[in-house]
């Protein structure tokens, strides 16, 4: 089952300075941070901000190219959690055929972002989210989810990028 998320916002670890965007749960209160490079969040804070460039950029190009191609993106799936690393999905439409991409979510996010489309996680990827193999890390990990779901607005906005 796949559970709709809205991206919250973006921040930086406070740890290691390593950006993180933040999916919250449309419906719940389910987080999953989902720490990205520093080019990917900073295509991601563009269109969060709505700012715009003079020329197109790698994820504008792509919107371009698949609108151009006579397709849509009808939504991405953060799909897949595999020796930590996230999968993603990136589900078009093209004369009325289904299309699927493999994606980095970093990539499926801006590109989400720009075609306003829905986000969705897995369930399974929310659970195994949750779970680190390596029990000396439980304690952090723990803390710094107890952190990420309680932000509010103003934390957001002294950690943003």
């Amino acid at each position: 089952m796949e559970i709709e998320m809205k991206i919250r916002g973006l921040m930086v670890d406070p740890t290691n300075n390593a950006p993180i965007v933040i999916l919250k749960d449309v419906k719940g209160d389910s987080v999953l941070p989902i720490w990205v490079g520093l080019y990917e969040a900073n295509a991601i804070a563009l269109e969060v901000e709505k700012a715009t460039t003079p020329r197109p950029l790698t994820h504008d190009l792509l919107k371009n190219m698949i609108n151009g191609l006579n397709a849509s993106v009808q939504r991405v799936v953060v799909s897949e959690l595999r020796n930590d690393t996230f999968y993603a999905v990136i589900w078009l439409e093209q004369n009325g055929e289904s299309v699927t991409v493999d994606a980095r979510p970093s990539d499926a996010l801006a590109l989400a972002l720009r075609s306003d489309c829905p986000i969705f996680v897995d369930e399974e990827v929310l659970r195994a989210a949750k779970v680190l193999p390596n029990p000396a890390d439980q304690a952090t990990s723990e803390e710094l989810r107890r952190w990420l779901e309680g932000l509010n607005d103003e934390d957001l906005g002294r950690y943003k990028m």
